[in-house]
């Protein structure tokens, strides 16, 4: 009976032990990700929109953001709080001490200023408002002269007319693709389209050979820096290939 009882009681004493050496083990693993694993070096990919310095401190939002393990295990277990024209982030370490983060920001291509709100509507390439907002973002061209009514996020722009839409993102995109996102996109009479690049107006007339259009236009707005007029491509098409400007001032 003695040998039993002392051979319990030395299982229990290797047991209490190795419970020490592991909580040993535990707190010297705790100290070091807390002295080792420090923010030094931040690097943020894909934003346009936002400063490098703005996105930094949208991730490192907290009294324990300094640790760089913390952060990272933090954004595995939760989304980012939501920032305006941001569709999600992406943040790696590499350890030590240095986090990336890669941002994919909100596709916009162009915003309807609502005034009854005060509110820009954005939206992407299917016409979906992605944001809305007070901000004016450069490079996002201004849509005027469309009858739009009540405007909900989420949702498909809803403009009146057949076809005014599917051609007002056809635009859009041509305009995109060729790199040339005017100040402003103006609906007119009879369906047509102007554009506005600081103090030079393009007609563009209805919505026929966008792409042909905008691919010349890509060749001769670069010719007319610094000029005060209007370029006209209304009449132009593949029989009729007349691109005059009418310069003013």
């Amino acid at each position: 009976m003695d040998k039993e009882r002392k051979r319990r009681k030395q299982k229990w004493k290797l047991a209490g032990t190795c419970f020490l050496l592991f909580l040993l083990v535990l707190a010297a693993g705790a100290l070091v990700a807390l002295k080792l694993f420090t923010v030094e070096t931040v690097v943020v990919t894909g934003s346009e929109l936002y400063s490098d310095e703005a996105i930094e401190g949208w991730i490192l939002d907290d009294e324990y953001s300094w640790n760089s393990l913390y952060v990272f295990f933090k954004y595995k277990f939760e989304e980012p709080r939501e920032l305006a024209f941001v569709e999600s982030a992406d943040i790696r370490l590499e350890p030590p001490h240095t986090l990336k983060i890669t941002v994919q920001e909100k596709e916009l291509m162009g915003r309807i200023y609502i005034s009854a709100m005060g509110q820009n509507a954005y939206f992407d390439k299917e016409g979906l408002v992605v944001e809305m907002s007070s901000e004016e973002i450069q490079g996002v061209p201004k849509i005027t002269g469309m009858d739009v009514e009540q405007i909900v996020l989420g949702e498909k722009l809803p403009i009146k007319g057949n076809s005014v839409l599917k051609n007002l993102l056809s635009l859009t995109q041509v305009l995109k693709k060729y790199e040339l996102a005017p100040k402003s996109i103006k609906y007119g009479v009879e369906g047509s389209y102007t554009l506005k690049y600081g103090k030079i107006s393009v007609m563009l007339g209805q919505a026929e050979d966008f792409n042909e259009k905008v691919s010349r236009l890509s060749k001769i707005l670069p010719k007319l820096e610094g000029k005060k007029g209007t370029l006209h491509l209304e009449s132009w098409s593949e029989n009729t290939t007349d691109i005059t400007f009418e310069q003013s001032g």
